[in-house]
């Protein structure tokens, strides 16, 4: 019986640790940092890849599209209105833009971010 005991609470303390080391591990994954992407780097990514762009919204294009410029170049951009949080900004308003990128290939290859979150 006491064999049995030791054995059950051995199992239970492995159980539990091996549960506290995947948790960790998840945890700092979803809370790194992400790194800045230059807008001539994302023009060259997979469909679906994280990005995260810090320059500045210049225009408007109808439709939650946006025209989004930094020093290596522009990209469109799909900003959810309630993104926005009420807040106007111009085109001198720095932005970091936290979104994915989003391939369409039909007519011809279209490269665009669609925003997830807006920081100002």
């Amino acid at each position: 019986m006491k064999i049995l005991t030791q054995l059950v609470c051995g199992l239970a303390f492995a159980g539990v640790a091996s549960v506290a080391v995947a948790n960790t591990a998840v945890n700092q994954t979803a809370v790194a940092p992400m790194k800045t992407t230059s807008v001539k780097h994302a023009l060259g990514l997979k469909d679906d890849s994280k990005v995260q762009l810090k320059g500045y919204v210049v225009k408007s294009m109808g439709d939650e599209k946006y025209q989004f410029r930094d020093s290596t170049g522009s990209i469109t951009v799909d900003i959810d209105d309630e993104l926005w949080q009420g807040k106007a900004i111009s085109a001198k308003t720095p932005v970091t833009l936290i979104g994915e990128i989003d391939i369409d290939y039909k007519p011809t290859k279209r490269v665009e971010v669609d925003v997830d979150q807006v920081k100002f």
